[in-house]
C-alpha cells in the first residue's frame, strides 16, 4: 500500500515561466503568433513543393518531410503552452504528460536524423554529382525517412517508459512549460541516477552520431566546393548548402547544450529559454531559411503567385 501511495498521482503542474505574472499575456501572444507562422510557413512550403514538378527531387522530398515534421513537432507543445499562459491552466494529466513526452521525443529525434539524411543528400549531390540520381533513388529516400521515424520511435519509447517507471510523490511540479524528459525526471522522488545515465547515453549517442554524419558530410562538401574551378560553380554549390547549414547550427547547437552534457537537467530558467528556441523558434524559421536562401523555391513561388 505504501508503494501505491507513492506512484498513483493523476496529474502534474507545469510551472515553467511562472515567475513573471505580468508577462503571461505577452508569452501567450508570442507563442500563438509563432505557432501560426510555423504552421502557415510550413504548409506553404509543402504546397510549393507539391505543385511544382521541378521540385520533385530528393532534396525537396526531404524538405517536404521536414516541414510536415516541424508542424507536428510544434503542435505537440505550443498550443498547450499558449493556453497555459493565457488561462493559467497549468495542470496536465499523468497520461497527457506521458503522451506529450512520447511525441515530443519522437519528433525531436526524427528531426535530428532528418538533418543527417539531408546532409548526406547534399554530400552526394556535390561530391558525386554524376551518380547522384543513381544513389539517391526514390526507394532510398523513402527508406531514409522511414528509418528516421523508426529511430525516433525507439528513442521515445525508451525515454518515456524509463521516465514513467519512476514514482512521483508530493512534489508534482515540473519546472518546465511542457513534459520534457529531464524536467519530469527531476520531479520524481525515486533515485534518478539510472534514468539520467540512460538519457545521457541514448540522447548523447543520437546527437553525437547524427552530428558526426552532418559534420563529416559538410567537411567533404566544403573541400569539394573550395576545389571547384569557377567562382560561379562555387557560389551555386554553396548557396544550395548554406540554408541547411544554418538550420543545422541552430538545431544541434541548442540540442547539444540541452542534452549532451551531464547535469543538463538542473539549471531550469536557462533550459526553459533554450527549449523555446528548439521547440518553437526553429520549426518557425525553417521554411524562411529555405525559401529566402533558395532560388528554385523563390522562382516556383513567383510562378504559383502569377497563376
Amino acid at each position: 500500500a505504501k508503494m501505491e501511495n507513492h506512484t498513483r498521482i493523476s496529474e502534474f503542474t507545469l510551472v515553467g515561466f511562472k515567475s513573471h505574472p505580468g508577462s503571461q499575456l505577452l508569452l501567450s501572444v508570442l507563442f500563438s503568433t509563432m505557432y501560426i507562422v510555423t504552421v502557415v510557413g510550413n504548409v506553404c512550403m509543402i504546397l510549393i513543393i507539391r505543385m511544382d514538378s521541378n521540385l520533385h527531387t530528393p532534396m525537396y522530398f526531404f524538405l517536404e518531410n521536414l516541414s510536415t515534421l516541424d508542424i507536428c513537432y510544434s503542435s505537440v507543445i505550443t498550443p498547450r503552452a499558449t493556453l497555459a499562459f493565457l488561462l493559467g491552466r497549468r495542470s496536465i494529466s499523468y497520461n497527457g504528460c506521458a503522451s506529450q513526452m512520447f511525441f515530443f521525443s519522437l519528433f525531436g529525434t526524427t528531426e535530428a536524423f532528418f538533418l543527417a539524411v539531408m546532409a548526406y543528400d547534399r554530400f552526394t549531390a556535390i561530391c558525386n554529382p554524376l551518380l547522384y540520381q543513381v544513389i539517391m533513388s526514390r526507394r532510398l529516400c523513402v527508406l531514409m525517412v522511414m528509418g528516421s521515424y523508426l529511430s525516433g520511435c525507439i528513442n521515445c519509447t525508451i525515454q518515456t517508459s524509463f521516465t514513467f517507471s519512476l514514482s512521483f510523490c508530493g512534489r508534482r511540479e515540473i519546472n518546465h512549460f511542457f513534459c520534457e524528459v529531464a524536467a519530469v525526471i527531476h520531479a520524481s522522488c525515486s533515485d534518478t541516477l539510472v534514468n539520467e545515465l540512460v538519457m545521457l547515453a541514448v540522447c548523447g549517442s543520437i546527437i553525437v552520431g547524427t552530428a558526426l554524419v552532418v559534420f563529416v558530410s559538410y567537411g567533404y562538401i566544403i573541400i569539394t566546393i573550395v576545389q571547384m574551378p569557377s567562382a560561379e560553380s562555387r557560389h551555386k554549390a554553396f548557396s544550395t548548402c548554406s540554408s541547411h547549414m544554418v538550420t543545422i547550427c541552430l538545431f544541434f547547437g541548442t540540442v547539444f547544450f540541452m542534452y549532451a552534457q551531464p547535469g543538463a537537467a538542473f539549471s531550469h530558467n536557462k533550459t526553459n529559454t533554450i527549449s523555446v528556441f528548439y521547440t518553437i523558434v526553429i520549426p518557425m524559421l525553417n521554411p524562411f531559411i529555405y525559401t529566402l536562401r533558395n532560388r528554385e523555391v523563390q522562382r516556383s513561388l513567383k510562378k504559383q503567385l502569377k497563376k
